[in-house]
């Protein structure tokens, strides 16, 4: 679970440590923070057996409303909601599974991977690869099953 959490910490502390108006201090204190809060959050909601299984309890969202988690991670450091909304995306969903964190920027974008069971990746786009990949996912699972994705199996079977 630690390489998982530190790979979602990591993907959200470097929106944090790229504005101008965050101290060092204050991103690392978010950092330790933030993956506390989480390890504490999954402990009992962690199954390597069954990675889907706790995939939604999981979820890390941010939909013009700041994750709760998230919040008290940044009031921990110093950083208030409206600081951290006007640092973050306004729409970024991150799904920490076991062997596998991704995240989505907005709505409708494409599922990138952070983690992928061997090797982190430190990119914010997703590469072709990783829609074959998402076939075998929780995502992919997600996707198929919500009315509002009707286009996606094509993409995640194709």
């Amino acid at each position: 679970m630690k390489i998982e959490l530190r790979s979602a910490v990591d993907f959200l502390s470097n929106f944090i440590r790229i504005s101008k108006y965050v101290t060092d201090e204050q991103l690392c204190n978010f950092r330790e923070s933030l993956l506390d809060l989480l390890q504490n959050k999954y402990e009992n909601h962690w199954f390597p057996e069954k990675p889907c299984k706790g995939s939604g309890y999981r979820c890390i969202r941010l939909n013009h409303n700041m994750d709760p988690t998230v919040r008290e991670a940044g009031s921990a450091c110093g950083l208030n909601q409206k600081a951290l909304e006007d640092i973050l995306p306004k729409e970024l969903t991150m799904w920490v599974d076991p062997k596998e964190v991704s995240y989505r920027l907005g709505e409708n974008g494409s599922i990138g991977i952070i983690f992928d069971g061997t090797v982190r990746i430190n990119s914010f786009y997703a590469s072709p690869a990783s829609h074959n990949r998402l076939q075998h996912s929780c995502k992919g699972k997600v996707f198929i099953s919500r009315d509002n994705f009707q286009q996606m199996p094509t993409l995640v079977q194709g």
